[in-house]
């Protein structure tokens, strides 16, 4: 794993016990043309997809509420006795599926419904400076008679949905009571391309 700019001299496994935490030794080569040894942590967790559902007709939109230990131990009060819990646009990792096949899959798993087709919108590294994931954005409609079986997520998911306006999502989000990266940056989307199309 070598650049021109970037050599790779070591490679040390801290932990594999959730997803698999390492640590790398690298020369890198700056503007100055002088080559500096450098250390840093890359936590890999393999890349994931997510995904906005809107319904065109009613401007709804489906979201997931869960709890997120990592925002919790940071300070998320949102939820009051549910410290901890974050509103989300549905999302999971690819677990060796292409990205489609992976956010289809992981729709039907968290909200129930199933989809039969999505569109792609980006692609983005959420947390470049210690996590190698990549997401996949999508968004994709549903109606009222949209086929839907269950959902809540599986194994220890604790999954709640959550069927919003639109202009209540955006106004919960000014109000810090939707606070992931990710759906914020699908909901402005969606809501970007809800005023070109009016402009057109």
């Amino acid at each position: 794993m070598e650049s021109e700019r970037v050599q790779i001299t070591e490679e040390k496994l801290l932990s594999d016990n959730w997803y698999v935490l390492k640590r790398y030794t690298f020369n890198y080569l700056g503007k100055n043309g002088q080559w500096t040894t450098q250390q840093r942590e890359a936590y890999d967790r393999g890349n994931g997809a997510t995904i906005l559902l809107h319904n065109p007709q009613t401007d709804t939109v489906i979201l997931t509420r869960q709890f997120r230990l990592p925002t919790f131990v940071n300070g998320n009060s949102n939820g009051g006795p549910s410290s901890g819990m974050l509103i989300e646009a549905c999302a999971g990792l690819l677990d060796n599926d292409d990205p489609q096949t992976a956010i289809l899959r992981e729709t039907e798993e968290e909200t129930g419904y199933r989809i039969q087709s999505v569109e792609k919108i980006m692609e983005a590294y959420m947390s470049p400076g210690s996590v190698t994931e990549k997401l996949f954005f999508y968004i994709a409609e549903y109606t009222d008679d949209t086929e839907r079986n269950g959902g809540g997520g599986i194994d220890e998911e604790e999954i709640d949905i959550l069927e919003l306006p639109l202009p209540e999502a955006l106004a919960m989000m000014k109000r810090g009571e939707i606070m992931d990266g990710k759906t914020i940056m699908l909901l402005q989307h969606l809501r970007l391309k809800q005023l070109t199309q009016t402009m057109v």
